[in-house]
């Protein structure tokens, strides 16, 4: 019986930890890249099973579902130094892409408010025109103006995007339900 216990506990840990690290997380954003969509301090709760189930701590994918959409809002790595990020995909594999004074242009056309978002600001560093690679996105902060994003650092890979937020879960201390 005493053999038992430990057992029991380190299934209870692993699991919780495959759960986390593979199915559903939480964060706290650190800054303001995406205001006025999510604010600082904000916790958000992101599905990690959207976009395909991985091997724990890794970016290798046993399974791929569905892949990132323009306007969806997302937890990666980042390419510069590996730190988490939160961005919004402005622009998917195949589309041709440009950031002029932070308006997104897709295809020649300017993109729809709902996933080009920006605040009353100098609007942040051009970037394109350029076409994008399969399996490399565009990902920008909706505060273009204050963000380090993909105009800094360039595409990002399909493996390094962790999953889709869902919900602003915490503001302010207050429990919230704001999806995303």
């Amino acid at each position: 019986m005493a053999r038992r216990e430990p057992l029991a506990w380190a299934a209870g840990i692993a699991t919780l930890l495959f759960s986390r690290a593979s199915l559903a997380d939480h964060y706290q954003v650190p800054s303001g890249s995406m205001r006025p969509t999510i604010e600082v301090g904000d916790h958000v709760v992101v599905n990690k099973l959207a976009y395909g189930l991985r091997v724990p701590l890794s970016h290798v994918h046993l399974l791929r579902l569905e892949s990132p959409s323009r306007g969806d809002v997302v937890v990666l790595d980042s390419p510069d130094d590996g730190t988490v990020l939160l961005k919004r995909v402005v622009a998917i594999p195949g589309d041709r892409v440009s950031v002029r004074h932070g308006e997104v242009e897709l295809d020649g056309q300017r993109a729809p408010r709902a996933y080009a978002v920006r605040r009353e600001d100098e609007g942040g560093p051009d970037f394109g025109p350029v076409t994008l690679p399969p399996d490399s996105y565009l990902v920008l902060g909706d505060n273009r103006g204050d963000s380090r994003d993909g105009r800094y650092f360039g595409l990002v890979a399909r493996s390094a995007i962790l999953g889709r937020a869902v919900a602003v879960v915490g503001r302010r201390g207050d429990p919230v339900w704001a999806p995303l």
